[in-house]
């Protein structure tokens, strides 16, 4: 196939042409939000109201699919509790979540930092704050000790940042999933950096699971027979001052689903392989714990994450002023 014949084969054969009152609506609209003093809301209105309307020509939307896509997105919003956030997992699904962290990667944004994914749709409530070495371990599951160092992108440890962790238990469900069977607050965790930087808790290693089938995101990958399973991960929010935010997840390389994510978050820089220690935290050697500070948990098996923070060009101008 050549790239007449490619460029042929993705024309849709229900577009309909541009006329003058096509366009002359378009013009109405986009011209409505001229007066807009916001020049940003302004472009991306017109840009949005430009997109739309050529997505509703080109594949000649009729009256009953864009009511139908109306009850969609109305039905999606009843879904949204304090604790289920069916837009976000809306935009997951459709890559756009992903593609934000990417742009504002492309912008620079956090460069040398580790690489970010979505924040999800479970990063609904507060997670409890964590000494150092305590467990946040949910239901099922083999115990698992987590440790890592954060630094910046020099290589220099970052000591009091705030590492906000929340996962699936061991049997795939996160807490607010099973409000009246697993108590709040399980499976996440605030933790704070020691004075080398590093950080170190118990939990359970995660289960892979589907995302919640039971509303309109649902219906949408069954119509689709898309697949709807995520690789078992751990989330992680970290900030510190003078740094740039980092959201991201770290897959477990032995987790099934690791293709096929569902909300297509998964990076080759994010997955970490599980690791079995021998004796008294032997090979943990370089884990710096503060005199006198928390205990690491005694686990076998261990999984070492570090995170790495980008300037925050921002802070930093504030700070030297």
């Amino acid at each position: 196939m050549d790239a007449d014949d490619r460029k042929e084969s993705h024309v849709n054969p229900t577009t309909v042409a541009a006329s003058p009152a096509t366009d002359n609506l378009e013009r109405q609209v986009r011209a409505s939000f001229d007066r807009s003093g916001n020049d940003r809301l302004r472009m991306l209105l017109q840009s949005l109201t430009a997109h739309l309307h050529a997505f509703l020509r080109e594949n000649n939307v009729t009256i009953e699919e864009w009511y139908a896509g109306v009850d969609f997105l109305t039905r999606t919003g009843w879904t949204c509790s304090e604790t289920r956030q069916e837009f976000v997992l809306l935009s997951d699904v459709l890559g756009a979540s992903m593609l934000v962290e990417v742009l504002a990667e492309a912008r620079g944004e956090g460069g040398g930092a580790t690489e970010r994914t979505v924040l999800g749709p479970f990063h609904m409530t507060t997670s409890p704050e964590r000494e150092l070495g305590s467990s946040i371990a949910g239901a099922g599951g083999e115990r698992l000790l987590v440790y890592g160092r954060v630094s910046d992108t020099t290589g220099a440890a970052v000591p009091s940042a705030i590492i906000d962790v929340w996962q699936a238990d061991g049997e795939g469900y996160y807490d607010v999933q099973l409000p009246d069977v697993v108590p709040p607050g399980s499976g996440r965790g605030l933790f704070t950096t020691n004075s080398a930087g590093w950080f170190y808790f118990e939990t359970v290693a995660p289960a892979p699971y589907p995302i919640p089938s039971d509303g309109p995101v649902g219906e949408l990958l069954a119509a689709a027979s898309r697949p709807v399973y995520r690789p078992a991960h751990l989330h992680f929010q970290v900030s510190a001052a003078g740094c740039r935010e980092v959201t991201t997840h770290i897959f477990l390389a032995d987790s099934p689903h690791l293709d096929s994510d569902a909300v297509f978050a998964v990076r080759p820089s994010l997955i970490r392989q599980r690791q079995t220690i021998d004796g008294d935290h032997g090979d943990l050697a370089d884990l710096v714990v503060d005199p006198g500070g928390p205990p690491v948990p005694s686990i076998a098996e261990v999984l070492r994450v570090d995170l790495v923070l980008a300037p925050d060009a921002d802070a930093m101008s504030w700070r030297s002023t």
